[in-house]
């Protein structure tokens, strides 16, 4: 079991394995795998990732300077997925059930087809639907509402916003408990800024302080009557006065909720007995991701420029080129009978 001590996450294990050539490599042994905040595994690459849980390994190449480290599934108790179209992956699901892996989704299902910024997604109507199968298969608790990003723009106000959140969530609360939001930030991030440019979509942009104001104002009413909890994503503002809780996406107590069963899971989740009251201070917060981000801590196996998705606003494909190159390298790949340690990647970056 990794260190999850008084002070909490202190960094996973750490086990020799072997690489697919048979080269020995120290891999971490995360208890938590986030499959994926960089691509949407589920919709595309839902075939790799079962071989390689099969295969007990996988690599993650860093995208800023190409070089792999290594991921061992041994001491693995929980993935969590992120997608915006698990429906590909829905039969693949009987197989991580037989791995003994529990598992849950975050879902992000987003109604931004008048402005086309998802361009390449189902429907809205076929995402509502493979929600409340998934819903139906992992219980609501094994299924959590993303909204994200929330954006504005010459043609989409607040009004416009939160009337596409009630639609959508009028049909799904019932197949959920939690809903995850979080504020795009556009100045932030340069990689953005030109993204939506280049898509043509140079209107898109934050709220003000009045606006998220308003809006949460508007999502706390429509919340209420849902029955759900609603988070704030990587929200350094207190929103708590609207009933919005700090955004812990990958969360303790939902994991905890959704596997008590897990008994290897529960511990790692759990404070130390002298802490359970409350008292002292215990942390699993994730030292890898923001300030802001309150998850706990996971390893992400993702590939960053491989999602197909093509979303205007996405910060994790460095352009459509690179990501249809690497798309296609991993499918050539996969379909020789080679399963990469990571996505499309051939080893040559090392």
């Amino acid at each position: 079991m990794p260190t999850a001590g008084r002070a909490g996450f202190r960094g996973w294990e750490r086990l020799a394995i072997r690489d697919d050539s048979g080269r020995e490599r120290q891999a971490v042994a995360p208890v938590i795998v986030s499959a994926s905040r960089s691509t949407d595994i589920p919709a595309f690459y839902g075939d790799w990732f079962v071989r390689r849980l099969s295969l007990g390994h996988a690599a993650w190449v860093n995208p800023w300077n190409g070089r792999a480290s290594y991921v061992s599934f041994a001491k693995t108790r929980a993935i969590v997925f992120w997608s915006k179209d698990p429906r590909p992956f829905l039969g693949y699901i009987p197989e991580v059930e037989k791995m003994g892996y529990s598992f849950s989704f975050l879902y992000t299902l987003n109604d931004y087809r008048n402005e086309n910024l998802e361009p390449n997604l189902p429907t809205l109507a076929a995402r509502e639907r493979t929600f409340i199968d998934l819903s139906s298969r992992l219980g609501p608790s094994g299924v959590s509402w993303r909204f994200d990003p929330l954006l504005l723009s010459d043609s989409l106000s607040v009004e416009d916003l939160l009337s596409r959140i009630g639609s959508i969530g009028s049909r799904l609360h019932r197949y959920t408990r939690r809903l995850i939001v979080s504020f795009v930030d556009i100045a932030r991030y340069a990689k953005v800024r030109h993204s939506l440019a280049a898509a043509g979509h140079p209107d898109v942009r934050e709220f003000s302080p009045p606006e998220v104001d308003e809006f949460c104002a508007g999502l706390s009413d429509l919340a209420s009557g849902w029955g759900l909890r609603v988070y704030a994503c990587g929200e350094k503002e207190d929103l708590s006065g609207y009933g919005i809780l700090k955004g812990e996406c990958i969360s303790a107590e939902q994991l905890r909720m959704a596997f008590p069963g897990d008994r290897d899971l529960f511990q790692f989740l759990s404070p130390p007995p002298g802490m359970m009251g409350g008292g002292g201070r215990w942390s699993l917060k994730d030292p890898g991701q923001r300030k802001e981000c309150g998850c706990i801590a996971s390893r992400d196996i993702g590939r960053y420029s491989t999602c197909m998705h093509l979303c205007a606003y996405c910060y994790a494909n460095s352009s459509r080129a690179a990501v249809e190159e690497n798309w296609a390298r991993h499918r050539s790949m996969m379909e020789a009978g080679l399963v990469p340690e990571a996505i499309g990647w051939t080893g040559e970056e090392i």
